[in-house]
C-alpha cells in the first residue's frame, strides 16, 4: 500500500526517520508546495485582511481615502485570484 500521509511535504520514499521539510531530489514534485500555492495563500490573506480593515474603517468613521485604499487592495487581490483560477482551468 502506498504512503498516503496527507501531511507529508515531499514525495520521497518512506524511511525510518521522518524527512518533513527536506528538499526532494526526485523529479516528481507533484506532492510538494509550489510557488502557486504560496501565492494563492498570500493573496487570500491580503483579501481577508483588507476586507476586515475596510469594515473596521467603516465602523470607525474614518475618512474616505483609507476606505478607497482598502477597497482597491481588496478588489485587485480578489481579481488576481479569479484570473489565476480561470487561467488554471484553461491549461
Amino acid at each position: 500500500m502506498p504512503d498516503t500521509d496527507p501531511y507529508r511535504f515531499t514525495s520521497t520514499a518512506p524511511s525510518s526517520t521522518p524527512t518533513y521539510g527536506s528538499a526532494s531530489t526526485s523529479a516528481d514534485t507533484s506532492d510538494g508546495i509550489t510557488r502557486a500555492d504560496v501565492a494563492r495563500t498570500l493573496l487570500w490573506a491580503v483579501v481577508v485582511i483588507s476586507a476586515v480593515t475596510n469594515m473596521a474603517l467603516s465602523y470607525g468613521g474614518s475618512a474616505t481615502a483609507p476606505h478607497l485604499a482598502a477597497g482597491i487592495v481588496t478588489v485587485l487581490s480578489a481579481g488576481t485570484l479569479v484570473v489565476r483560477r480561470l487561467r488554471g482551468r484553461r491549461k
